[in-house]
């Protein structure tokens, strides 16, 4: 499938986490969804602009505090893979319009009204959206300035790096509205040691950027004007890197990560070797040797089998 594919750099990204054997995108969730909405209000739900290998995409729902209902995240996943095999792509930025950066499902669309099947769409949806967040071959960052909750924590959770304000908040209420944040807990309790998810699930208590950050839901706390600056800075980072590498690197991360300890190295050591045989592999080494600024290619390009 072409959300799949990801060119060149994406084969590598492939070998490196054996999609073959994972979850492909379900498209027909989002086919059948597609009807709900025109174009016009996708393109509302969220705003995509890029420039110098920097992708943001910023939730732009504020009067319903940026819900990832199925339409808000059918927008979002257009946004992600939208020319996702071109270089000139480098890193994604995730951020929100409003004091809220996502507060998670739209409640109105997970009544009886809507049925069992609408629901089963609407979660298998969004893990999707959340899965490929760490599919793709490029970082994507979570930039927050105001209150996450249950999805919308698990959006935070679910990115590679997430930046949050001193004013920021994460939590995952469900339970006090009788649903439990199952979901969300996926990611959360990947992010953050067992016993603070439980007590987050269990009592739907918020925490404090600087609590998010002390247990790893967050990368960095900063104070609010320094928000841009300072996402701004981590994703020029990204953007000197070359693309294949940062690729192959991401991709073995997450795999190694579900392995016990000597499947991890044995994985990891397979790739460096592939990162070995990358011709970017071996001009970093190269121009670490000659005391010079490394010249990328940012393809996929072998320098030796």
């Amino acid at each position: 499938m072409a959300c799949r594919r990801f060119g060149a750099v994406g084969l590598l990204y492939r070998e490196a986490v054996l999609l073959s054997n994972r979850t492909r995108p379900n498209a027909s969730l989002f086919a059948g969804a597609r009807s709900l909405c025109m174009r016009s209000e996708l393109q509302q739900l969220t705003v995509r602009h890029q420039q110098n290998g920097i992708r943001n995409i910023i939730l732009n729902n504020p009067k319903k505090r940026n819900a990832l209902s199925l339409s808000m995240l059918m927008s979002l996943r257009t946004d992600i893979l939208a020319d996702i095999d071109s270089d000139d792509l480098r890193v994604i930025v995730i951020s929100a319009e409003g004091p809220v950066f996502s507060s998670g499902h739209d409640l109105k669309e997970l009544t009886s009204a809507q049925g069992r099947e609408y629901h089963g769409r609407v979660f298998e949806a969004c893990s999707e959206v959340m899965t490929l967040i760490q599919d793709i071959p490029v970082p994507v960052i979570a930039k927050v300035n105001g209150v996450a909750t249950a999805a919308g924590c698990q959006l935070v959770a679910s990115c590679d790096i997430a930046v949050a304000t001193e004013k920021s908040t994460f939590a995952t209420p469900g339970v006090n509205v009788g649903l439990f944040c199952s979901t969300p807990a996926v990611a959360i309790g990947r992010a953050v040691p067992r016993k603070v998810a439980m007590e987050m699930l269990f009592t739907g208590a918020p925490i404090s950027a600087h609590d998010a950050l002390l247990h790893g839901l967050v990368s960095k706390v900063v104070p609010e004007e320094r928000l841009e600056e300072e996402t701004l800075a981590i994703a020029r980072r990204v953007c000197e890197a070359s693309r294949p590498v940062v690729a192959l690197g991401k991709a073995t991360f997450y795999r190694q990560m579900a392995q016990g300890r000597d499947a991890a190295y044995a994985t990891a050591s397979r790739v460096m070797v592939d990162n070995l045989a990358l011709r970017d592999g071996q001009e970093g080494i190269r121009a670490f040797l000659e005391k010079r600024k490394p010249v990328w290619t940012n393809s996929a390009e072998k320098a030796h089998d």
